[in-house]
């Protein structure tokens, strides 16, 4: 039998899930030696019961077997096993983890991983600081784990490419399904430095029960994540409790206590996650457990995200000074105005004219953000 197909056969046998497979694989070494084993010797594995061992020594090589295989030839998919030397030795670590990844790119299981989420609908301050911590992290060593959504896990993947570091993308659908489609690009990108990483099938759709199973493959790949911002019943917040339930960090950026953007994120302060606001904060507190080794200085990116624009000669005075106000983080047209001391008519005016020429964005609700370069 060949080897992936013994991988995929074993997962369609009735009743095994992720945490009898991986028993099995322990007990046995292979999937080709669980199917060809004994009845009593299946049975002598915790979880195994007489109706799994049944199936077990019933099961047959299918169509959809062989199927699966040449999709993945076709496509250049590779596939990567719980006892390949590739596979994410955390991950590995799991009670449950996937017995197998669908991969494209190449993983560094020597590599130490951290990985980044949030909003889908962040902030520009949100944003900004999820691409910077994704660069900084990658500059100094780490593996930056995302789930290629968009918003922040977006800009964190970002990030780490302008580094020039690496960065990998655990999709919620098949490899051939990229979701969000806008991502594609960004997809082959950090294909071709990093991997992007399925379980489920090539051609599956992403489904919503897809993304909870997914996020644990982002926090178990990963010695700790980092929610940059989460209302409060964000899908990050889960990625969070799964991280915290694997034994790893959980690390929350801190943000306007007037923003819903942040309050998952300060609900995890509240609860004992680790509050950061740098890079500089991360590695403190994992440097009792990885060795990062930092990027040379030839794979560094110049890149860096624009300060905020105190003046400008193209700008008049008004202009100049409500710009001054502005932040990364959203502020209400009323704090404007009190802030600048002009009318409420002459600052819509100012605000508009800065929107027009692509110096600020306004957000729902009369807010208004500095764009930054990845905005």
């Amino acid at each position: 039998m060949d080897r992936l197909a013994a991988w995929f056969s074993l997962k369609q046998v009735p009743g095994i899930g992720n945490h009898t497979y991986k028993r099995l694989i322990e007990a046995f070494g292979a999937p080709e030696r669980v199917l060809a084993a004994a009845r009593h010797d299946l049975l002598a594995v915790d979880g195994v019961t007489g109706a799994i061992a049944d199936a077990v020594r019933r099961h047959e090589l299918s169509a959809a077997v062989a199927k699966n295989i040449a999709l993945c030839r076709e496509n250049r998919i590779a596939v990567v096993t719980l006892t390949d030397p590739d596979y994410p030795p955390l991950l590995r670590e799991l009670p449950d983890p996937p017995p197998y990844l669908y991969a494209r790119g190449r993983l560094e299981p020597e590599r130490a991983c951290i990985a980044i989420v949030g909003s889908r609908n962040p902030t520009g301050y949100g944003r900004s600081m999820a691409r910077q911590l994704g660069r900084d992290l990658a500059e100094a060593g780490l593996g930056i784990v995302s789930g290629l959504a968009r918003g922040i896990d977006t800009a964190a993947h970002q990030g780490a490419l302008a580094a020039g570091g690496r960065t990998y993308a655990v999709l919620g659908s098949g490899l051939a399904r990229i979701y969000p489609r806008e991502n594609r690009a960004l997809a082959e990108k950090i294909a071709a430095d990093g991997a992007i990483l399925s379980e489920f099938p090539i051609f599956a759709e992403p489904q919503a029960y897809h993304f909870p199973v997914r996020n644990r493959v982002i926090s178990g790949m990963s010695v700790g994540t980092i929610v940059v911002e989460a209302a409060r019943k964000s899908g990050s917040l889960i990625t969070a409790r799964m991280a915290a339930e694997q034994g790893r960090e959980v690390f929350a950026v801190p943000g306007s206590i007037q923003s819903f953007k942040s309050t998952g994120t300060h609900g995890l302060l509240k609860q004992g996650a680790r509050l950061i606001e740098s890079a500089a904060d991360v590695l403190a507190e994992i440097s009792h457990m990885v060795d990062t080794q930092p990027l040379p200085p030839s794979k560094k990116s110049a890149a860096q995200d624009p300060a905020p624009t105190n003046c400008d000669q193209s700008l008049d005075t008004d202009e100049t000074l409500v710009l001054r106000t502005l932040e990364y983080y959203p502020v209400h047209i009323d704090d404007i105005v009190r802030k600048t001391g002009l009318e409420p008519g002459k600052t819509a005016g100012v605000l508009l004219r800065l929107e027009l020429r692509g110096r600020i964005r306004q957000e729902p609700g009369k807010y208004f953000v500095l764009k930054g370069k990845d905005q």
